[in-house]
């Protein structure tokens, strides 16, 4: 379980690390109250400019909404970054809020997809007057969303959807959001450098072009902005295709808003710049190879699956042709064969830096057969508050070998408990911006092929500082995806690497040092206990059941688990299986394996009915 019985704590950073970061820490505040004092001053200075009066081009709509979630708007209940307010009788401007993830949601206009996905002439209304609420009480610069991330999302959005939010308008509603769009467009223009580097600057500098090319006399903000983006592309986006957070989703974002500003410039007659074009070649096919089999993302470091058929759409729109990739993927070794895909963190976090949101996570893998998700991380908890959010980013909460009471890299401030129970969760405000230290920075990886299937030999050295013991993973996919095999090693293989060990064993008076591996199964399949204690029956919905065995040198147990799904107001329980063992000489090596013992009944339609069902 993720609560007392395998309570696991992230160990401290080194004081001299807490102390830089307490410096960095302050800067920062200090920079973001200067911040917060020049865009409001930009968003004022921005309105006194000439109006803009029409469209002179209008990209078409290509943002996907969920009718689900437009309905649940509809209906009142407001349910945005974890936090849900039902409130039938208000607007999503009255409701009082203070959490700043669900301020960013409400006031980036997501939600506009939505109510545009419903397309009824009641959640137009409603849309129309949110916009125009909003315009009256923050269009002139004032509130949260006058930020230029922020500012560039709902841009796109509102253009996206002009059509939708003018018809019927009164006229001098129309006016105000024209006016509204100009002032908007115009404090990007200003003040696009102050959003952080990454997916905030994307949205930012998309929605200059956005506006750039589709407001009446606002078309010389779009070469500068076009010079922007590609020297972001330039600064961002690795030769490889990936990205500094190594989020997968993020990935996806950023490879979505590129796809949607190079093609609003090829339908102004615009060319997008070089360094542009290549940033789309090169990310798509990285996220081809960290897509599983059912069209979805793999769960790393603060990613989540992703709406579904966004990734599709992303990649079909962008026109590049699909190619295999050799090696890693962003630091992720893939595996597939048949029906059966595998992605494995197969290289160090992210640097400090952009580690915010990193998990500890190093040789976790995610396995998927067909559109059924099996073995998966726990996932973000970022939408669930502060301890969910540290408990999602432990290594426990991955499905990989984990030390009892250390994670194989640590957060910089302190000792936690990373493991509240499944009920009774509190949402404090505390931050959420906790950067990964002390994290393995040796990982190695072999990748192979032949006739009996694909391997991926991995290690690192997370735990090799505190236990002096290096973590080896193998895994081994059959060719035809049947079966995966696993074995798991944790040993001291150097001579530093048994000093280290030999204190630890001289300190704790020979008790060895205890370990699990972790197999966290997705909450939408059945897991039995089967042959006496030996073997693990799982069963999905399409109708298949695969079955985990081990070699009986550790210990096998079924423990409760949750899986954090965003846009859900709380943890799904599930399952994990554990294996646990004790390293008492100098290694410990434990093997498993999943194989497939029953195909699918309904495998040709095997469709996932509940992608759009969000709990209330």
């Amino acid at each position: 379980m993720l609560g007392s019985k395998h309570s696991d704590r992230i160990g401290s950073a080194s004081r001299m690390d807490q102390e830089n970061l307490s410096r960095t820490a302050w800067g920062a505040e200090i920079a973001s109250i200067r911040d917060r004092v020049l865009n409001r001053l930009a968003a004022r200075l921005a309105g006194v400019s000439r109006p803009v009066t029409a469209f002179v081009s209008q990209p078409e709509p290509k943002t996907i909404g969920s009718i689900a979630r437009g309905r649940q708007l509809m209906a009142g209940n407001f349910l945005f970054a974890g936090y849900l307010i039902e409130a039938p009788d208000k607007s999503i401007w009255q409701i009082r809020q203070s959490q700043v993830p669900f301020d960013q949601a409400r006031h980036g206009f997501g939600w506009l997809d939505d109510l545009a996905a419903v397309g009824e002439v009641a959640a137009r209304r409603l849309a129309q007057g949110w916009v125009v609420e909003w315009i009256r009480c923050y269009g002139r610069g004032t509130g949260p969303g006058w930020q230029p991330a922020l500012a560039g999302r709902r841009l796109i959005r509102w253009i996206n959807h002009a059509l939708f939010l003018l018809k019927g308008l009164p006229r001098e509603d129309q006016d105000r959001f024209f006016r509204a769009l100009a002032r908007q467009t115009l404090f990007l223009g200003k003040r696009w450098r102050a959003a952080p580097a990454g997916l905030a600057r994307f949205e930012a500098l998309t929605g200059l072009i956005y506006a750039g090319l589709a407001l009446e006399g606002l078309d010389h903000l779009v070469a500068p902005a076009m010079r922007a983006i590609a020297d972001e592309c330039a600064r961002e986006i690795s030769p490889e295709g990936g990205i500094p957070s190594r989020n997968p989703e993020e990935l996806m974002e950023v490879f979505t808003l590129l796809n949607w500003a190079a093609a609003a410039l090829s339908e102004a007659g615009e060319m997008p710049l070089r360094p542009h074009l290549l940033a789309i070649e090169r990310i798509a096919p990285t996220l081809r190879a960290l897509r599983h089999a059912d069209g979805s993302l793999a769960r790393f470091h603060g990613g989540d699956r992703g709406r579904a058929g966004q990734l599709d759409q992303a990649l079909a729109s962008s026109g590049v042709r699909a190619t295999a990739l050799s090696g890693l993927a962003m630091g992720y070794a893939r595996l597939a064969a048949g029906r059966t895909t595998i992605v494995l963190d197969a290289a160090p976090p992210p640097a400090p830096e952009y580690s915010r949101n990193a998990h500890a996570s190093t040789l976790a893998f995610e396995l998927t057969s067909g559109r059924r998700p099996l073995i998966v991380n726990c996932g973000s908890g970022a939408g669930f508050g502060i301890e969910w959010h540290r408990a999602a980013r432990a290594t426990p909460s991955h499905s990989t070998l984990a030390i009892h009471g250390f994670s194989s890299s640590r957060l910089a401030h302190g000792d936690s408990r990373p493991t509240p129970p499944i009920r009774g969760q509190g949402r404090g405000a505390a931050r959420l911006d906790e950067r990964l230290l002390d994290a393995p920075r040796d990982v190695r990886v072999q990748q192979s092929s032949g006739l009996d299937g694909s391997t991926v030999l991995a290690t690192h050295n997370g735990y090799a500082p505190t236990h002096g013991l290096l973590h080896v993973r193998r895994l081994d996919l059959s060719l035809d995806g049947r079966e995966l095999t696993g074995e798991d090693t944790l040993g001291a293989l150097s001579e530093t690497d048994r000093v280290t060990f030999e204190r630890l064993m001289n300190r704790t008076r020979l008790s060895g040092v205890r370990y699990d591996l972790r197999f966290h199964v997705h909450p939408e399949v059945e897991v039995e206990v089967d042959l006496g204690g030996n073997a693990v029956s799982l069963s999905l919905k399409s109708g298949e059941v695969w079955v985990f065995r081990h070699d009986g040198v550790a210990e096998l147990s079924v423990d409760a688990s949750v899986y954090l799904d965003n846009g859900r107001l709380k943890p799904r329980a599930t399952k994990q299986i554990v294996l646990s063992d004790t390293v008492l000489d100098y290694s410990s090596r434990v093997s498993w394996s999943f194989s497939r013992a029953q195909d699918g009944t309904r495998h040709v339609r095997d469709l996932d009915l509940d992608d759009e069902l969000t709990e209330i």
